[in-house]
C-alpha cells in the first residue's frame, strides 16, 4: 500500500551531521524527541508503581525504569531495549516511559526499560553485555520485584531489537535463563547491509534512514575493526538459530530495514522455531510511535500489546491461530 498520508510530513528525516559531538547531540535529540513525543504519542496510562533502580555492570552502572500495573502479586516480565542506533535514546526517555506504562497495563506485567550504555564511548559488546546484565539482575532480584522469573520476555525496537535477538543468542550459548519470547520492532539484524532493501536507493533516502547514516551508526557501534559477521552483533548470521525462543517480528513497510525481518523469521522457522514477521503496512521506521495522530500506529501498538499478553497467558498459539483464521 502506499505511505500513510500521514507521514509525508515527516519525511524524508534529516542525515546525520557530519560532525558529531555526542553529549550534546544526544542532549538535543532527546529534547527534540519529547517535543515530537508529546505531538504525535498518546501519553501511557497509570501504572501501580514506577521505580528506577541502579545496577552494576562491568566498569560501571546502568539505569532500569520498572513499571509495575498492580501491587501484590508475581508478574511475568517484559524487558525493553530502545532503539537509537546504538548510540542515542535511553532507556529513560518520555517515549520509553510510554513503552513501559503500555506495556506493564496492557500486557499485565513488570515492565522494565533498560538504559544500556551507548557507543561510540562504548561499543559492541558492552551495551549486549548491559543487556544481559539487566535480565540476569531482574532474574536474582525476581522476589524483590515480584517477577515470576520463569516468564521473561525480551523485546526492542531498531537497535534495541538487534540487542534483543542477539541477547537471546548469546543466552543460549551460555545456557542463560529461560527467556520465553522476543518481540521485535524494526529490527537490525544483518550488519552486513547485504539484504535486498538494503540497497532499495528509495528506502535508503526518501523516508526515516538514510543508507549512509546506518553505515556510520553501524562503524560507531562495532568499532573501525569490529566485525559485522559477529552474530551477536549480526543475530541472521549465526551459525543455528535452533534452541532460540520464538519471535514475533514487525518491520515497517517503507524502512531500508524491511527484508531483515522475513529473513530473521524464516531462519528461525528454519531452525524449528516458530516464529512470525508482521509487515506494517504504509509506515516508516519510527512511526509506531505516532499514537497520538495515526490509527495504523495505534493498531502495531495494538498487536505488539496482544502478543505480549498471549505469551504471558501462556494462550500464544491460540492467539496465532485466531490471526490465522480471521486472515483466511
Amino acid at each position: 500500500m502506499p505511505l500513510d498520508p500521514i507521514l509525508t510530513a515527516f519525511v524524508p528525516t534529516p542525515p546525520l551531521p557530519a560532525e558529531i559531538d555526542f553529549p550534546a547531540w544526544r542532549a538535543q535529540s532527546e529534547a527534540d524527541g519529547a517535543a515530537l513525543v508529546e505531538l504525535v504519542a498518546e501519553p501511557g496510562p497509570d501504572v501501580a508503581e514506577k521505580r528506577i533502580v541502579h545496577i552494576p555492570v562491568e566498569g560501571g552502572t546502568i539505569a532500569l525504569a520498572i513499571y509495575r500495573p498492580s501491587l501484590g502479586e508475581t508478574l511475568p516480565a517484559h524487558l525493553y531495549f530502545h532503539g537509537g542506533g546504538w548510540v542515542a535514546g535511553t532507556g529513560l526517555s518520555v517515549y520509553t516511559d510510554i513503552i513501559g506504562r503500555e506495556r506493564a497495563v496492557g500486557a499485565h506485567c513488570v515492565a522494565i526499560t533498560v538504559d544500556y550504555r551507548k557507543a561510540p564511548e562504548h561499543q559492541h559488546p558492552i551495551p549486549l553485555n548491559d543487556c544481559q546484565a539487566a535480565l540476569l539482575w531482574v532474574i536474582e532480584h525476581a522476589d524483590e520485584i515480584g517477577v515470576d522469573a520463569s516468564r521473561i520476555t525480551v523485546g526492542g525496537g531498531s537497535a534495541g531489537a538487534n540487542l534483543a535477538a542477539a541477547l537471546c543468542l548469546k543466552n543460549r550459548d551460555e545456557d542463560g535463563p529461560t527467556i520465553l519470547f522476543q518481540l521485535l520492532e524494526v529490527p537490525a539484524v544483518d550488519l552486513t547491509m547485504s539484504l535486498p532493501s538494503h540497497s532499495d536507493a528509495e528506502l535508503g533516502s526518501n523516508y526515516a534512514l538514510h543508507r549512509e547514516d546506518v553505515e556510520r551508526l553501524v562503524t560507531f557501534y562495532l568499532g573501525e575493526d569490529g566485525d559485522p559477521r559477529d552474530p551477536y552483533a549480526s543475530p541472521l548470521l549465526a551459525e543455528t538459530h535452533a534452541g532460540l525462543p520464538p519471535a514475533h517480528i514487525m518491520p515497517s513497510e517503507f524502512d531500508l530495514l524491511r527484508d531483515d525481518a522475513e529473513a530473521y523469521a524464516e531462519k528461525l522457522r528454519d531452525a524449528g522455531v516458530s516464529a512470525t514477521s508482521s509487515l506494517q503496512l504504509g509506515h516508516i521506521h519510527p512511526s509506531s510511535a505516532f499514537t497520538k495522530i495515526m490509527p495504523a500506529a495505534r493498531a502495531w501498538r495494538d498487536e505488539a500489546i496482544a502478543t505480549l499478553r498471549a505469551v504471558h497467558s501462556g494462550h500464544l498459539d491460540d492467539a496465532r491461530s485466531a490471526d490465522q483464521a480471521a486472515q483466511s
